[in-house]
């Protein structure tokens, strides 16, 4: 009984010492990665631009689906696969060059922020750029984060962009840090 009740006391220390690390963390933060493809602005811009599409080539995702428009704002509910439910919204769209989504929030939401996709022509090819700037509330899952790498989501996503070109571009990481 006492050696239970020291590993319940262990445990619980440890999960303090955690979370008091992650609340020295700052809650925001931006990271940005980028690949270089062959294909052309247009054709990447398509396949970007096409949410509905997203499941089909990125693993991440479960489902799209278009939502009612806000403020002359596209939305969509994505379907992760955790089951996890979240809505994006489409604050910035210039075609072949820049897109922006922001993930809509509630109040005592856990993590939120946006995405910036940047294309830019590089020779017949194009550059691809996405940078998130986030925001995790809970200490210990800004713990979780700094250790997995800001980059994660970014790579996974550039990674299939480019599979689903068929080729084999590597996310390379252009900047990561902290901001609060």
């Amino acid at each position: 009984m006492m050696v239970l009740l020291y590993v319940l006391l262990g445990l619980g220390l440890a999960v303090a010492a955690l979370m008091v690390i992650g609340s020295r963390i700052p809650r925001g933060h931006r990271a940005t990665s980028r690949i270089r493809l062959e294909h052309p602005p247009e054709m990447v811009w398509a396949v970007i631009r096409n949410f509905e599409d997203l499941p089909r080539w990125w693993p991440e995702v479960r489902t799209t689906e278009r939502l009612a428009d806000q403020l002359g704002q596209e939305r969509y509910r994505q379907t992760l696969g955790n089951n996890f439910e979240m809505t994006l919204v489409v604050a910035e769209s210039v075609p072949r060059e820049r897109l922006r989504t922001v993930i809509e929030t509630g109040p005592g939401a856990a993590f939120g922020g946006a995405w910036m996709y940047e294309l830019a022509p590089l020779g017949a090819g194009t550059e691809v750029q996405l940078t998130e700037e986030g925001w995790i509330r809970p200490p210990l899952f800004r713990l979780m984060a700094r250790l997995v790498g800001y980059h994660r989501t970014l790579d996974g996503y550039l990674a299939a962009l480019a599979r689903r070109f068929h080729e084999s571009a590597r996310p390379e990481h252009v900047s990561s840090r902290s901001a609060s």
